[in-house]
């Protein structure tokens, strides 16, 4: 056996993730297998410790055979492979997910009572659970902290599959086991103590999570986007190399600056600037959502707000895409001025209005734009300019969205470029649908992925 109980597994496991230490970490178990091994974890880190609520949504004739897995605030994860398989109907599907968020509210209220799910939004979140088999639910977890703003997301285990990092690519900005043997079929195999817990044992290890004095800096957590790792905030990019940058940062933009946020993986092909829509800036959490996960790609992000707090007060400028495609184009250059971002293909993200940003400031004389992607954008806005739009462009849009379909359909009729029109099924203009903003940020991983390769090289 590898592992005498979960506790001991969670020290050790506490033991791995020590690089996290110092850092505005908090900790998540997966009921009720999970939970101990998070305690162990959260006390070796210094971090306060809640639980992901997550259900595995089993086969109706193979109870133990996951078909998928559901988690809070709507998230369902699916197997299309096993649904194929065993060809469970969607009524019957629906009748397992409908008992499965029934008993997910019931652990919800037995486990938390009146208090609130721990704050994610801008914190590393690290999710554990006592090991890992399909990966139904532990998929199930990522998405639901990513949904609720997690800054970096960090799946732990004790044990897994061989495959289970193939299996979970992209799911985690992290992932991290301490064993993944040959043979495994089941979790329980590499305990000694693999005892069936019940919901009291859970309600224990939370009450004395609570009790736990909290060490200096883990109280509390933050309503915006953490502060640079280095407290600086620069007027320009940071000159250090492009590898592993993640701060905050100011973009001179004529005589006004501009906050933002700088992410750039190590090795990156390409980095994507954010044109975000009317009403909407750095925080928006649907862009973060895109641009974490066009990080774990490997692809750098740029979120900055394309108006000052006063410029935004007036609602012309919301719509004036000649602003906003200069600001945009005053961004681009100050990342191509210098050396830790120069070297970089240039890509761009338009959402709602910004697309039509997006579109102008890739449509001039110059751009050098790889590629642009727009998410329930406006690109009518950008008229007369489309034609001379050289970027391969992709235009994803709601499939319950008819007003702005139509007119993406009429504006995708005037461009030349390299150009798709994808539609997502029932999706509205905000992609508020389970999965449906999943979807946008596979299209637009797929999109920058491969036209910033070829531009890259």
């Amino acid at each position: 056996m590898l592992f005498t109980d979960r506790v001991q597994a969670g020290r050790q496991l506490g033991t791995r993730l020590a690089h996290l230490a110092g850092q505005d970490v908090v900790v998540l178990g997966l009921p009720r297998g999970g939970v101990p091994v998070a305690e162990a974890v959260a006390d070796a880190l210094g971090a306060p410790l809640d639980v992901c609520l997550v259900r595995k949504l089993g086969v109706p004739t193979q109870p133990e055979l996951a078909m998928g897995a559901i988690g809070e605030d709507g998230v369902r994860v699916l197997s299309e492979d096993v649904l194929r398989e065993t060809g469970v109907p969607p009524d019957a599907r629906a009748r397992v997910e409908e008992r499965e968020r029934r008993e997910l509210l019931r652990r919800a209220e037995r486990y938390r009572g009146d208090r609130p799910p721990a704050a994610v939004a801008g914190r590393t979140v690290v999710i554990v659970d006592d090991g890992v088999a399909t990966g139904s639910t532990a998929r199930a977890a990522c998405r639901t902290v990513r949904a609720r703003g997690a800054a970096r997301t960090v799946l732990a285990v004790p044990v897994a599959p061989p495959d289970w990092t193939r299996r979970l690519a992209g799911e985690a900005d992290e992932l991290v086991s301490l064993a993944t043997p040959r043979g495994f079929f089941a979790v329980g195999q590499f305990y000694d103590d693999f005892a069936q817990l019940e919901d009291a044992d859970v309600v224990a290890v939370l009450r004395r999570a609570e009790r736990r004095p909290s060490r200096p800096g883990r109280t509390g957590a933050p309503d915006t986007d953490p502060p640079s790792r280095s407290g600086a905030s620069d007027a320009d990019p940071p000159d250090d190399g492009g590898a592993g940058l993640d701060r905050e940062v100011e973009i001179a933009a004529g005589t006004v600056r501009l906050g933002g946020r700088l992410t750039v993986p190590a090795d990156a092909a390409g980095i994507v600037l954010f044109a975000h829509g009317s009403g909407s800036g750095r925080h928006s959490p649907r862009n973060r959502f895109v641009a974490a996960g066009l990080n774990r790609a490997g692809l750098g992000t740029l979120l900055f707000d394309l108006l000052t707090e006063e410029e935004a007060e007036d609602r012309a400028n919301v719509f004036d895409t000649a602003l906003l495609a200069a600001r945009l184009t005053e961004a681009t250059g100050r990342l191509r001025a210098h050396p830790g971002t120069g070297h970089l293909a240039v890509g761009y993200f338009g959402a709602s209005t910004g697309a039509a940003a997006a579109l102008w400031a890739a449509s001039e004389p110059g751009a050098r734009v790889a590629a642009v992607v727009s998410r329930g954008g406006r690109p009518d806005l950008a008229g007369p300019r489309l034609p001379d739009v050289t970027a391969p462009t992709l235009l994803v849009v709601g499939g319950a969205d008819r007003t702005v379909l139509e007119l993406n359909r009429r504006a995708q009729a005037r461009l030349r470029c390299e150009n798709r029109l994808t539609v997502v099924p029932g999706a509205t203009h905000l992609f508020e649908e389970p999965g449906a903003l999943e979807t946008v940020t596979a299209l637009a991983r797929d999109w920058f992925t491969d036209h910033m390769a070829a531009a890259h090289v």
